[in-house]
């Protein structure tokens, strides 16, 4: 983790910060989560507990907790945090729809898209609680390049949503182009696929003010910014987000400060992705049902170097219900707050 300088008033402060650490998600029971994680690439690591005062005070959730902190190969970043709440607060985003406020999701690199597309079909014959789009094809970068089909190499993505319970996956294949440090693929996995790649949240802010908060405050690269993705341009985004004919929204996406804004190549893992929905759109708010407490996923994490320094400019910011500096169930300094557009962090120290 690099040292990086951000100008705060009339002083300096040194902090680093990397890509989202941790996908925390809420279960009743960790057994099950484990197995379906486990085809994914993933294994049980840290396990650790707090009491429910020790909860209230990190999480403001008034029940013990229990979690398993899962790693994918040797990844520092796009882990699994399992949160097994003894009295969950309620059952979470489940298979909700994708345009709401408050949303999350997490998704991953995949090098066998369609072998997903099959276990998540028999999941649906099953009668499983499932909700799905198939994985469609999508031209990520450089959309205006004209190629000539059957001559030229496709170069692009298959992506697809896949919404449970307890979880909400956006899984995609690269075709024609690699990064090399976004998404590191354990090709012994059931469905060979890496770590989380890059987590989104949903907000409504025309003005674009809350955006500033992720780079001024936390030190985060903004490495896209106000790309429009709309329903007659994108078949993926058009079901993905439910997208009604004239309606579209814009990314911005947030990087670990060791990316880069125009080598594409140094892209990073562990970004955070930012739909913007314009206000006029009528989006419900599910802030209450993807927090700490709630089943499914309810909390994204960042580790960082300086955690007072952070608390201070935390302070200092429009952010809410900032706590102290206290354990989490793993024995890491920690504090937790309300970032201004609604959503619910915890810092936790290096």
């Amino acid at each position: 983790m690099t040292q990086q300088q951000f100008a705060t008033g009339d002083a300096t402060r040194a902090t680093s910060i990397e890509g989202i650490y941790e996908v925390c998600i809420g279960v009743r029971e960790p057994i099950s989560a484990i197995q379906y994680w486990e085809q994914f690439g993933y294994h049980i690591g840290q396990v650790g507990e707090l009491s429910a005062a020790a909860a209230k005070q990190l999480y403001g959730v008034d029940s013990a907790l229990r979690s398993v902190r899962l790693y994918h190969q040797e990844a520092d970043h796009g882990l699994i945090r399992l949160m097994v709440w003894q009295e969950p607060t309620d059952e979470g985003l489940g298979t909700g729809s994708m345009k709401v406020k408050g949303n999350r999701w997490a998704t991953t690199l995949t090098a066998d898209v369609l072998n997903i597309s099959n276990h998540v079909e028999e999941a649906a014959k099953a009668g499983l609680s499932i909700h799905y789009t198939n994985p469609h094809w999508e031209i990520i970068y450089n959309k205006e390049r004209k190629s000539c089909p059957f001559i030229d190499p496709a170069i692009g993505v298959r992506e697809m949503l896949v919404l449970q319970p307890l979880t909400r996956q956006v899984l995609f294949q690269r075709f024609g182009y690699t990064l090399p440090d976004y998404g590191q693929i354990n090709t012994n996995a059931a469905f060979k696929t890496s770590q989380f790649t890059h987590m989104g949240i949903v907000i409504q802010d025309d003005s674009k003010e809350t955006l500033r908060f992720y780079e001024e405050v936390l030190g985060l690269l903004r490495v896209r910014d106000d790309v429009e993705t709309s329903y007659e341009s994108s078949l993926a985004g058009r079901e993905i987000f439910d997208l009604e004919p004239g309606e579209k929204f814009f990314v911005t996406a947030f990087d670990d400060p060791r990316s880069s804004k125009t080598d594409l190549v140094a892209a990073r893992s562990g970004r955070l992705y930012i739909i913007r929905f314009p206000d006029s759109l009528q989006l419900a708010s599910q802030f209450d049902r993807a927090q700490p407490g709630s089943l499914g996923m309810c909390l994204y994490t960042y580790r960082v170097d300086g955690l007072k320094v952070y608390r201070n400019d935390l302070k200092a910011s429009q952010a809410q219900d900032i706590t102290d500096i206290v354990s989490n169930e793993f024995g890491e300094n920690s504090l937790s707050f309300v970032a201004p557009d609604g959503y619910f962090w915890t810092l936790l120290e290096v």
